[in-house]
């Protein structure tokens, strides 16, 4: 039977994938801080050895876009170091890994989708930094799995659809940038990819969203209509909300490599927002 360690494992998408890992008959391991500390590089060596696991699935990170430009340097010692941490593990052990980037590696400009070889131009720290990891991924290991995800969104942990239902009970009126567009990712989802993926020596870099492109508006509009909320929500530009950290205004992801590869591709992300909104009532949060 195939071990899988997952780190992040009490984050929103690694929760999901342990539990996706088991649906599928994989042994996982889910560690989080309080059992390893990525950015401890004894710690990590460590536990990738005595877990006995023959592949990571490293979902940790630190994600908080604002904060980050202002903790630069905690966040290039858990996105750059710890993932270093982790590949030179990996590297010694002869694990197999996976690292979860973002859309974030990209400027945002222009409307075309990016492509996994696309060059990189992040323009925030968080961005920047998770580069940084896959950079290290990849001087460190001959073979690797890197997926970038965008928008991601499920049960344990803040997202922008929870966000939108808790203010629909505060306000009557929402405002929400419409010059901003993406494919929104449900995690369970993506977890039965990820799954999949790590089980095969199909290595590279892969793009991995539900289907269909969508702005920030649009995505809250159809939450609300799935929610059936009665909410007002404006549609504005992005300097319209002032942030410390710059957001790529196209974060459209071109995904061609999954088909050719063999692996599928994730619905269509109103029906992903179907079936968490149905998760989120099942769990009582709505």
């Amino acid at each position: 039977m195939m071990k899988v360690l997952v780190t992040g494992a009490r984050g929103q998408l690694g929760f999901d994938v342990v539990q996706e890992l088991e649906r599928q008959g994989i042994l996982a391991v889910g560690v989080d801080m309080e059992e390893m500390d990525i950015t401890d590089a004894d710690a990590v060596d460590l536990v990738v050895k005595d877990s006995g696991a023959d592949a990571v699935i490293h979902c940790a990170a630190y994600t908080a876009v604002d904060a980050a430009e202002e903790n630069a340097s905690l966040c290039q010692r858990v996105n750059r170091d710890g993932t270093k941490n982790i590949a030179m593990a990996c590297l010694k052990y002869g694990k197999k890994m996976l690292y979860i980037s973002t859309d974030y590696v990209f400027d945002g400009e222009g409307e075309k989708p990016w492509g996994p070889e696309d060059h990189t131009n992040p323009v925030n720290v968080y961005g920047r930094t998770k580069y940084e990891g896959e950079l290290a991924v990849r001087e460190t290991l001959e073979a690797y799995f890197i997926v970038r995800v965008s928008w991601v969104f499920g049960l344990h942990g803040k997202n922008f659809v929870k966000t939108m239902l808790r203010l629909s009970g505060e306000r009557e009126c929402l405002r929400v940038v419409d010059d901003q567009f993406g494919s929104p990712t449900y995690t369970r989802d993506l977890a039965v990819l990820l799954a999949a993926m790590v089980q095969t020596d199909k290595y590279g870099v892969y793009h991995a969203t539900n289907e269909g492109i969508c702005s920030w508006y649009e995505f809250a509009c159809e939450i609300f209509r799935q929610a059936e909320r009665t909410v007002q929500v404006e549609a504005v530009p992005s300097d319209a909300f002032p942030v410390k950290a710059k957001r790529p205004h196209n974060s459209r992801m071109e995904k061609g490599k999954l088909t050719r590869e063999g692996f599928f591709r994730l619905p269509r992300w109103e029906d992903a927002l179907s079936r968490y909104l149905r998760e989120l009532r099942e769990a009582g949060e709505i």
